[in-house]
């Protein structure tokens, strides 16, 4: 056997050991990779987080999460660069179905928004309803108008979040025009995503619409001094809704084949078994006396308790299912 043959056989025995590296690492070494697109307050609480790392322990992928408000969140999903949504907007979430570019949606958790405010309650609106909060406040930024000097006494996200469209509805419950209102001297339009919201309205001695889960996570860090003066109601009711991306959208005839469906499928199993709706009611409540979020799959299943789960139907059903049949999938388990 000569030089040059040699160096062949060395070069094949190279090539195989390449290749089969190569095979073994995408295969059992290399992780998958999964893009969660969601909604603030689910990573400023950090219990994304934490669902993570509980998962990412038992699964081989890697998941990746694009934290924004939910109009945000859902752009990026029809852009193609998400696999799963996690949102709060009932009304955006039925419009993402019926459009195509989702199915599969579950019902994951529930909390309550409140309005927070300074201390002193200026406007006075602690134990009042929402509408006669916010009729409160508005009185109180008019005479302020009056007077020179006017500041911003109302924070508002006004970035098209969940957080935002539950402001615009209060506003209109309370029998406001809300583009009239949020040109008003003193309403703030932040534009950016709930923490910024109330570290913005902590230093103007501002009120804000918050999820008591964020809230909750910024008061106990000291990073605001901000209180909660609203208690939990009907119209404050915040509901948490995972959604599989679709590959392919017949709406638009457009395909993104990059989309890992299998994988946010595998997680949504996940977010709705009992141990995981466990883990999300348990999550720091002892920290914090209170849940953030309580898991809603066993409560829907059980109708209870009310009348809390009457009020998610009402609010984040549409014609008369978390999920229609038309917009589901496959895995008939999740609706049984």
């Amino acid at each position: 056997m000569n030089i040059w043959q040699k160096l062949i056989i060395v070069a094949a025995l190279a090539t195989i050991i390449v290749v089969a590296g190569t095979i073994v690492y995408f295969n059992y070494v290399a992780k998958r990779r999964l893009i969660i697109s969601t909604t603030s307050s689910l990573y400023d609480t950090k219990l994304l987080d934490a669902l993570e790392t509980d998962y990412e322990a038992t699964h081989s992928v890697d998941i990746q999460i694009i934290s924004a408000g939910t109009g945000i969140a859902i752009q990026h999903a029809e852009n193609g660069d998400a696999d799963l949504i996690l949102v709060h907007a009932p009304a955006q979430e039925k419009t993402f179905l019926e459009e195509g570019w989702g199915e599969n949606r579950k019902i994951i958790a529930y909390n309550f928004f409140t309005i927070v405010g300074p201390e002193a309650d200026p406007a006075g609106i602690e134990g009042k309803t929402a509408s006669d909060a916010l009729k409160a406040i508005a009185a109180y930024g008019e005479n302020l108008a009056d007077q020179s000097g006017v500041t911003k006494i109302w924070a508002s996200r006004g970035d098209n979040s969940g957080t935002h469209s539950k402001e615009q509805s209060l506003w209109k419950a309370a029998g406001y025009n809300y583009t009239e209102v949020s040109a008003e001297p003193w309403y703030g339009d932040v534009g950016q995503v709930m923490g910024a919201t109330l570290t913005y309205a902590d230093q103007k001695n501002a009120y804000t619409l918050s999820d008591i889960g964020t809230f909750l996570a910024y008061s106990k860090e000291g990073t605001i001094s901000s209180v909660a003066l609203l208690t939990e109601e009907k119209s404050l009711l915040n509901v948490y809704s995972v959604m599989a991306v679709k590959q392919t959208v017949a709406a638009n005839q457009s395909y993104h084949e990059q989309i890992n469906y299998a994988d946010a499928m595998d997680f949504i199993k996940y977010l709705v078994s009992t141990e995981t709706q466990q883990f999300i009611t348990d999550y720091k409540k002892a920290e914090y006396g209170q849940s953030l979020f309580i898991g809603a799959v066993q409560p829907l299943k059980d109708d209870a308790p009310q009348p809390v789960v009457q009020w998610i139907k009402d609010f984040a059903f549409f014609n008369g299912s978390e999920c229609p049949p038309q917009y589901r999938n496959g895995y008939p388990e999740l609706y049984t």
